[in-house]
């Protein structure tokens, strides 16, 4: 059964935000990456997402990738199964800026490899083609 929606300013003292909510923060972490600047930048992105339910996403100018994938100790009723002994990083955590009612915009959204690739496409020079001639270079391997 769905939980009902209540509005931050309409909880009554005592009552938990959690108690309403989907578990979203316990449903992916994202970390912060280096802007890419380069081809090479935007494969090792390509790359990330190629292994599941990985996104890339853009705020205020700083890349993040994002793997979407709920915590083990989340329980059915959107509550922690570990809340006793919850890594420090969820115990700092609080509802006073979580994403309870935020609508997940972001400047940009990559849900694919080819879409990161298409923005590479558009925003780095023409990459120059390796031709028949290119010398590729194996690494070499030994008794």
């Amino acid at each position: 059964m769905p939980k009902t929606r209540v509005k931050r300013e309409d909880l009554k003292p005592g009552e938990v935000l959690c108690a309403y909510c989907t578990g979203r923060c316990c449903r992916y972490f994202a970390l912060p990456i280096e802007t890419p600047e380069t081809w090479e930048d935007f494969d090792h992105i390509r790359w990330y997402m190629m292994h599941g339910d990985v996104s890339v996403f853009v705020d205020e100018e700083t890349w993040y990738v994002m793997v979407l994938a709920d915590c083990k100790h989340l329980k059915p009723d959107n509550y922690c199964g570990a809340y006793e002994t919850r890594p420090q990083i969820c115990r700092d955590y609080t509802t006073e800026d979580c994403e309870y009612d935020d609508d997940a915009a972001h400047d940009r959204l990559f849900e694919t490899p080819e879409q990161v690739w298409e923005y590479a496409h558009a925003v780095l020079p023409v990459r120059p083609r390796r031709t028949l001639d290119d010398p590729i270079s194996l690494p070499v391997i030994s008794g």
